[in-house]
């Protein structure tokens, strides 16, 4: 069980792997109000920078589970290179069936709904390892403006358009999920811009050190085709964020 390598490689050196950057993140970690001491659950953590970066600015604790080998590897290193090894560890496994041993204060899937068929079920998945009173964190997309024909649908990465909801209806999908929304941070263009941009460099240094590499010519394919995709469609279309939420 590992994640295609393709994403291994569109990543690259990449720490955070969302729209979001270095300072989003330490405005969420501020907006929830971490305390030390407390524990956190990282689904789909990718290289862990949410959960080492607050283990060292807030003093948390906590567990990273992904199912890709080469990210958990990263998040390993990125723990000890930030000193917080001895406080947080990463675990290689299905995401979608872990619980702790221990409830959490927070259960976070950033970027990764997928992993319980959307939305409401990954909160079920989320909710099971929270103590009472706890929080949830999910990132998720959303529709910027109503896609205007399925060209534009297909291109932010959905099949059709009721895959996401406009802001105010994810909202509202959180409360009928039984959820207040009590905090969110949310990207910008920018940071779409940077988290888009950065593949196509990556896949660009990776092309001339593997011209023969079986991926060459998907990669070729996707370095012409997504820049033109990004600032047409995506960037215009598709926002995203990450949402706090507590039971009511």
């Amino acid at each position: 069980m590992d994640l295609d390598r393709s994403h291994v490689v569109r990543e690259g050196d990449l720490r955070i792997l969302n729209p979001f950057d270095a300072g989003k993140l330490a405005t969420l970690g501020q907006a929830i109000r971490l305390r030390p001491g407390m524990s956190l659950l990282d689904l789909c953590c990718g290289k862990g920078e949410l959960l080492c970066t607050w283990a060292r600015e807030h003093g948390i604790s906590g567990t990273g589970v992904d199912i890709s080998t080469a990210f958990v590897a990263a998040a390993g290193e990125r723990a000890a290179e930030l000193g917080v090894a001895d406080r947080v560890r990463f675990v290689h496994g299905d995401a979608a069936a872990y619980v702790p041993g221990e409830p959490v204060d927070v259960a976070a899937c950033v970027g990764a709904t997928w992993i319980g068929g959307g939305v409401p079920g990954t909160l079920e998945i989320l909710e099971r390892a929270l103590r009472p009173g706890g929080m949830l964190l999910v990132g998720e997309p959303y529709w910027r403006r109503t896609p205007p024909d399925q060209a534009t649908v297909q291109a932010c990465h959905a099949t059709s358009r009721e895959d996401f909801h406009d802001l105010p209806g994810l909202v509202e999908l959180f409360g009928r999920c039984g959820f207040d929304l009590v905090e969110m941070v949310l990207a910008d263009q920018d940071s779409w811009d940077r988290y888009a941009a950065a593949h196509w460099l990556n896949l660009s240094r990776w092309l001339d050190d593997n011209p023969d590499d079986d991926l060459a010519p998907q990669f070729r394919a996707e370095l012409t085709e997504d820049p033109v995709r990004h600032v047409r469609y995506v960037r215009e279309y598709l926002g995203w964020g990450v949402f706090a939420l507590r039971r009511r």
